[in-house]
Parts: structure tokens; C-alpha cells; sequence
């Protein structure tokens, strides 16, 4: 065992946000919504929408299934953040599915 307590210190890989959106549209096809243009909707309601900016991605998500929605937006800096999101989306659907 090393003194320098250093042995498990690395750091993550960097943030590849084109590839974090190519895995981001993947997943968000899984959980049945349908890709529009930069957002995806459900029946036929915009409920998310994703921009590739300087190395992040920017995320508007709807607070409530509208045709005109409240936006709650995310910046996505890392693997983690994406994670995080997709938690957030499959709550917000099941949440929506109840209310119908």
C-alpha cells in the first residue's frame, strides 16, 4: 500500500458532449418519446429540447405536459449530469402518465 494516499485519486475522463448527445437522444428514445427537430415530445407535446453549445448541452425540460410548456433548463457538464437527467425525465413522465 502506497503513503501517499493517492491511490485511488484519477480524475473522470473528459465530457464528450457530441457523444453525450448521440447517447442522450438514444435514451430518450428508449423511454418512448419522439425526436422533433432539437426536442422530443409525447403525445405530440414538446416536453424536452437539447442544444450542443460550447462543449455542453444545454436542456430545457417541461415542467408539465402543455402545448405550451414552463421550462426548467439544465446545462449538462459531465456523464454524471446526464444521469441525472434521465432520472429526472423518466419522474416527470410517470408523473405526467398518472395525471391523465
Amino acid at each position: 500500500m502506497s503513503e501517499g494516499g493517492d491511490s485511488f485519486g484519477f480524475a473522470p475522463p473528459p465530457f464528450d458532449a457530441e457523444a453525450a448527445l448521440v447517447q442522450l437522444r438514444r435514451s430518450l428514445r428508449d423511454l418512448r418519446l419522439t425526436e422533433r427537430g432539437s426536442g422530443f415530445e409525447m403525445r405530440g407535446k414538446r416536453v424536452l429540447e437539447v442544444a450542443l453549445e460550447e462543449g455542453v448541452l444545454s436542456v430545457r425540460v417541461a415542467r408539465r405536459l402543455m402545448n405550451t410548456p414552463e421550462w426548467d433548463e439544465q446545462v449538462l457538464r459531465s456523464a454524471a449530469d446526464q444521469r441525472k437527467l434521465i432520472e429526472e425525465v423518466k419522474r416527470r413522465l410517470e408523473r405526467w402518465v398518472r395525471e391523465d
